[in-house]
């Protein structure tokens, strides 16, 4: 964890200046991997550290490839972001209140076991006995598992849950004995791929083939994969073919990239939004609990110079509290430089000039660029007198309990939120949708509660028809738009660069791919 008020520096040139040292010396001394893989080895460079393969408290993007390469869910989002099966060969809403699932026979764990309804009811339940869990606030109710025989169940509920079968693809499923209220660290699965080595620690994983695999065998026999923060050391590994992929990279580094003989970039339209999100558990009278404050600080951000100076225009400034690319999704509003008026509109709700301090947390590797984007944000708040202080967390510290409220204090955190279903209502419920009940339990965005844009998602959640839905879906997110719950907001694309002897590389818009689909060549 480290605290900054530097000066903004060039991305480019931070980048470039990174990559230039890492080649003057030995690869080692960057924090990279060294070694070339093998014919048969897939090495996979994350740019945040993979701290478990199950994703109760925790799951972003890159993540998902390698979780899901060793525990899967009874559908997946596929790349059109519709539920395809993958346990379940049959999930077909049969009532209002009730889903009927059919396992895909002859769907076995890799020691052997089948996957039973049992399985699938305890993973309900250890999810939801998780304080803080990421995946909780998507749920409006906790569905209960219903078992019809050895393969067939029912997923019923109170209220209906026209999308359950979107969020059930978030839901790892686990032999029921191994499963606990806890990001597992260990333990088997159902996946293409079985776990031979890890280190939590230092975010490495070795990954081989499943024999005993249900499906059709993996393409890649084994995968290495290795947590590499620096992003000048995923470069210069990639282009020294120490390693095959690399995730989640800037402006700069794609530039670096492109054109060269043995490397290959995929970019895709993203379902991520990125947020310098305010802290909703301020006390009355914090300057930060009045919505017009919120609103001022908006004006002293210049989204298009970190847009198109900092980001390199690989990004697009939010209109709306959810990605366009997200079915639903509406346009709300955008953020306007001006900051004259942001110093009219604090004058106006009594905050002078010194009066209100920020300090802005996030953690590194969060989004490309993310540091710089930071300081810069540092001297635009600074030129309307609101100083700021910059707290950067390590990854794989302790930012999770800063976040829910249970460490130091902070005004702004620098975070991505991905859609784990490509719908914007089941995205709002996970942000907008806290309770004061779900507070107590810390499983509410940041503290955001407000009463009508959860009722308005709550009513969006069980409504069966459509239209309604979609109406009561919008309407919601112009309710959270007037909220102001951001001081700025941006949609990234999702890149990735790959060497060229990784074949059928499909990344998706979670900024995901099937690892066992994926081949090497040559």
């Amino acid at each position: 964890m480290t605290q900054s008020r530097s000066p903004a520096l060039s991305r480019r040139s931070a980048l470039r200046l990174g990559a230039g040292l890492c080649a003057l010396g030995p690869l080692a001394a960057c924090a990279g991997p060294t070694g070339s893989p093998g014919p048969d080895t897939m090495t996979l460079a994350l740019n945040r550290s993979l701290v478990s393969l199950d994703n109760k408290l925790n799951q972003f993007e890159a993540a998902v490839t390698v979780q899901r390469a060793v525990r899967q869910a009874l559908v997946r989002i596929g790349p059109d972001l519709t539920p395809q099966p993958v346990l379940a060969e049959r999930f077909e809403l049969t009532e209002p209140t009730a889903w009927t699932v059919r396992l895909r026979a002859g769907a076995r764990y890799s020691d052997g076991s089948p996957v039973t309804p049992r399985d699938v009811a305890t993973a309900l339940e250890m999810y939801q006995g998780v304080n803080g869990s990421f995946l909780a606030a998507f749920f409006p109710e906790w569905p209960t598992v219903v078992a019809l025989d050895d393969r067939t169940f029912q997923l019923r509920s109170r209220r209906p849950l026209p999308a359950l079968d979107y969020l059930m693809a978030n839901i790892l499923i686990t032999p029921s004995g191994a499963n606990r209220p806890e990001e597992l660290q260990s333990g088997i699965g159902s996946g293409p791929y079985v776990v031979t080595a890890s280190n939590r620690g230092t975010g490495d994983y070795s990954l081989t083939a499943n024999p005993r695999y249900w499906g059709p065998p993996p393409r890649v026999r084994n995968v290495e994969v290795r947590f590499v923060p620096e992003e000048s050391s995923r470069v210069v590994s990639l282009r020294s073919g120490e390693v095959d992929v690399i995730d989640t990279i800037s402006p700069d580094s794609a530039e670096q990239l492109t054109g060269l003989p043995d490397v290959e970039l995929d970019t895709v339209p993203g379902t991520r939004i990125n947020q310098l999100f305010y802290n909703f558990r301020k006390p009355q009278g914090h300057p930060l609990s009045d919505p017009r404050v919120r609103q001022a600080l908006t004006f002293a951000i210049e989204g298009r110079t970190l847009v198109e100076d900092v980001l390199v225009g690989s990004v697009e400034q939010a209109g709306g509290v959810v990605p366009a690319t997200l079915s639903g999704a509406v346009r709300t509003g955008e953020y306007t430089f001006d900051p004259r008026r942001a110093r009219q509109l604090l004058d106006a709700a009594g905050v002078r000039e010194g009066d209100l301090r920020l300090k802005i947390i996030w953690e590194s590797g969060e989004f490309p660029a993310d540091t710089t984007v930071m300081e810069a944000v540092l001297q635009m708040l600074g030129r309307v007198g609101v100083p700021v202080t910059l707290q950067q967390f390590e990854p794989g510290g302790d930012i999770s309990q800063w976040r829910q409220g249970r460490a130091g204090d902070w005004d702004v955190l620098g975070n991505g939120f991905t859609s784990p279903t490509g719908l914007a209502m089941i995205t709002l419920q996970g942000m907008y949708g806290g309770t004061a009940e779900k507070e107590k339990t810390r499983d509410t965005y940041q503290g955001y509660v407000v009463p009508e844009v959860a009722g308005l998602l709550d009513r969006a959640n069980s409504e069966v028809d459509p239209t309604a839905r979609q109406e009561l879906v919008a309407r919601a997110q112009h309710a959270v738009w007037n909220t102001w719950p951001c001081l700025w907001a941006f949609v990234p694309r999702a890149v990735l660069a790959r060497r060229r002897r990784v074949k059928d590389l499909a990344l998706e818009p979670t900024n995901s791919y099937e690892l066992a689909s994926t081949r090497l060549e040559g």
